[in-house]
């Protein structure tokens, strides 16, 4: 089966990304994306999926995937139940991660810790457990302590030399096989083409289905409309420009792909709970409001 590309939306103030998630989640399937996770499951057991191999887990299951590389975890649960909270996460890039190393000497042995994470890497449930409450704040700490938390879960990362390999040593990650599937597509044409004024059947057309057709498509596999999503993107995108240019709200309207000032901010609103000079006074002020940059996958 092939795995859905994920598009994570990193705020453009931070070095990372690390949010919490329950279970079922549009993300919660089998899915890969260009960037490294730590992942931390905190309730529940089932089958995980890294690559080539299949694992039990429970509470405290702790992994790390490196780029592109496909991975899923499956709660056993009865139909209707779900769990809020179930999976913590935390998504940087190589790019990161080398320019900390050439800052920062001392980092050097994540270095190595990241090699191994190409075919997937786990650690002992007891320091998934140990590590939980860190992860747990540094989905919504801000400023320096982010940086602490990551320091200290990275660290122990580091030291563990109890972790194991997941995938085959032979196995490959195809990043070009993957891209090329249907959805990958599909949303690799929305983020190039994001600025600019397009439909759903324009879309479609690119995926070679009809319109009702695509629709069923669409949301079966990002778990949202089409509408919501390309709007859920092009608002990532005004928040971007709104902390980093000082472009008037108007012209990031346009440069967003919104047709009319009028539109963007009932959409930024919407997915905000505030209006985009509100956005950026409030960061002006130092006080920035708590992002919420989740693409569906």
């Amino acid at each position: 089966m092939t795995p859905d590309l994920e598009l994570i939306h990193k705020p453009a103030h931070a070095s990372f990304r690390a949010w919490t998630h329950g279970y079922p989640h549009a993300v919660a399937k089998w899915h890969f994306h260009p960037e490294y996770e730590i992942h931390i499951i905190t309730t529940s057991g089932g089958k995980f999926f890294v690559g080539d191999h299949i694992g039990s887990y429970r509470p405290g299951n702790l992994v790390i995937t490196g780029p592109n590389l496909p991975h899923n975890w499956v709660s056993e649960l009865e139909e209707g139940v779900s769990l809020p909270g179930r999976d913590l996460v935390l998504q940087f890039s190589s790019d990161f991660i080398e320019r900390c190393v050439a800052l920062l000497p001392e980092l050097e042995p994540a270095q190595g810790l990241l090699a191994e994470a190409e075919r997937g890497l786990q650690f002992p449930d007891a320091l998934g457990l140990h590590l939980m409450p860190l992860m747990a704040e540094l989905a919504t700490a801000q400023g320096c302590r982010r940086l602490e938390l990551f320091a200290a879960i990275f660290g122990q990362l580091c030291d563990c030399r109890e972790r194991v390999p997941l995938a085959s040593a032979n196995y490959r990650v195809d990043a070009d096989r993957l891209m090329s599937s249907t959805i990958n597509m599909v949303l690799s044409y929305i983020k190039q083409n994001i600025t600019l004024d397009f439909s759903e059947k324009d879309v479609a057309d690119v995926a070679e289905m009809n319109i009702i057709k695509f629709t069923r498509f669409f949301r079966k596999h990002t778990g949202t409309s089409f509408i919501h999503y390309v709007n859920q993107e092009r608002i990532a995108l005004a928040c971007d420009l709104l902390m980093n240019t000082d472009l008037k709200v108007t012209e990031i309207c346009y440069r967003t792909g919104f047709n009319n000032l009028s539109n963007f901010n009932r959409q930024f609103l919407a997915h905000k709970h505030m209006a985009p000079s509100k956005f950026r006074a409030a960061l002006q002020l130092n006080q920035p409001p708590h992002l919420t940059l989740v693409a569906a996958a």
